[in-house]
């Protein structure tokens, strides 16, 4: 058991540090998916396809813009998630060995305390990562922040601070995605198990990305309503869009649906796909070199003490 829990720990870790890792090397394909979601005159062409438009029109490093306000809040929002994981599970568990239903319900409260939490950074970095877009849609009010600070400042002035948590009911909902994400994970292992006796290292990646491929696809439509709350610069749709209240989540993705049928709502969502599966394939392999390096040194002290 204490391996297996060395082995969790070690997977957090990577889970913390790899996403930022992730984020930075797969960055292009978060802004093809996110001009995707919000732009809607623009036409869902494959990734790369929008990605070579948007250099081609904003120059060379345009797929990058934001990435600092953007990296910022996914190292507040992982150290929010895991300081409250670990506190919540130390107060709960208290020296037992904690069971996969505690660790999810545990994660999902870690959850809702981040989304209530860093809701405002991400409203900002949504703007700031959009901000100079050349978008198709008319209907969009551009924006000029000189950065993450000004930006708040404008928000709250012009919008009120209640602007600075738009998009959180979606957000909230989205929590459930890694309960999703689990619950396919272990249909599909038990399946593997009935054939062999043991899963290796990569059965176990493949079954993982396969789980949150699913999970991706299953939550995309409130992923982009999400996107679009926080961006929140359309001239339509002035009434109360704070917290994204449930009337008007069902009314934006009735109005998607309406225009553009029901692929409307998966526009981007190959750009998100091929994020999520490369961001897994990379934290795979990240986790096997430390899980050798780790598990030898551990090997050589238990040599030493033993």
């Amino acid at each position: 058991a204490g391996e297996d829990t060395e082995k969790r720990e070690l997977l957090h870790t990577v889970d913390g540090n790899g996403s930022v890792t992730a984020m930075t090397v797969f960055f292009p394909l978060d802004t093809a998916r996110l001009r995707l979601q919000v732009d809607e005159k623009r036409k869902s062409k494959t990734t790369h396809m929008v990605l070579l438009e948007i250099i081609k029109e904003e120059g060379l490093l345009a797929p990058y813009r934001g990435w600092f306000p953007v990296i910022s809040s996914l190292c507040c929002s992982n150290f929010v998630y895991f300081y409250t994981f670990n506190s919540l599970k130390a107060v709960w568990v208290k020296g037992q060995r904690s069971t996969t239903g505690k660790d999810l319900v545990v994660g999902f409260v870690a959850g809702v305390v981040n989304v209530l939490l860093t809701t405002p950074l991400w409203v900002v970095n949504t703007r700031l990562k959009l901000q100079g877009a050349k978008f198709r849609n008319e209907d969009i009010v551009p924006t000029n922040y000189k950065g993450i600070i000004d930006a708040f400042h404008q928000i709250i002035r012009d919008e009120g601070i209640s602007a600075l948590w738009n998009g959180t009911f979606p957000s909230l909902l989205l929590v459930f995605n890694p309960a999703i994400q689990f619950m396919f994970y272990e249909g599909l292992k038990r399946q593997l198990l009935k054939k062999r006796m043991k899963l290796s290292s990569l059965d176990v990646f493949i079954i993982g990305a396969v789980a949150k491929a699913i999970a991706t696809t299953l939550t995309y439509p409130m992923q982009t309503v999400q996107s679009i709350l926080r961006f929140g610069r359309h001239r339509l749709n002035p009434e109360n869009r704070t917290l994204g209240s449930l009337r008007n989540i069902l009314y934006l993705l009735h109005q998607r649906v309406r225009r553009f049928g029901i692929l409307g709502l998966y526009k981007g969502l190959e750009a998100k796909l091929l994020q999520t599966v490369l961001t897994a394939a990379l934290m795979f392999l990240v986790y096997e070199k430390l899980t050798a390096a780790t598990f030898t040194v551990m090997g050589l002290k238990r040599a030493h003490t033993h």
